[in-house]
């Protein structure tokens, strides 16, 4: 079996460190990849990081990961919200898949209260900050042990 976690990474999130700090906080993207690859490493995964602002792009690496990973790691970003895309392609691999939110989705406006995306994934964490990502990959290793 693949060791291979991927991390997906939506919309904006490159902005993070300069965008909302009171929402999101200082960490960069940058530096919650590197948590990703220790922790992951401590977990026996080799973690790919992602980004990307585009919808397109990211329904292609949900279909790579269907072939290649044991698992997904994604924070869609606003995608969430709208991507029925997103939402067809988890269902389209057998990969599981953690849905991962920085800030807490249910105590912001109510646009953001509903995720197209996760009813497809196994799980959804939000509200703990650049450390959901952590937790999404401990969750991973339980799912996939």
């Amino acid at each position: 079996m693949s060791n291979i976690i991927i991390v997906i990474n939506g919309p904006n999130l490159n902005m993070l460190g300069k965008r909302e700090p009171g929402i999101y906080g200082g960490k960069t993207l940058k530096d919650i990849e590197n948590d990703c690859v220790n922790a992951g490493a401590d977990l026996g995964f080799s973690v790919e990081f992602r980004q990307s602002n585009h919808e397109g792009v990211l329904v292609d690496w949900l279909h790579e990961a269907g072939e290649r990973a044991a698992g997904v790691v994604i924070n869609p970003g606003a995608y969430s919200h709208t991507s029925i895309a997103l939402h067809d392609a988890i269902r389209a691999i057998s990969t599981p898949v953690v849905e991962v939110h920085i800030s807490n989705i249910h105590a912001r406006e109510e646009f953001r209260h509903k995720s197209m995306v996760s009813p497809a994934a196994k799980g959804m964490i939000c509200g703990f900050g650049p450390y959901g990502y952590v937790m999404a990959l401990h969750a991973l290793k339980n799912i996939t042990a």
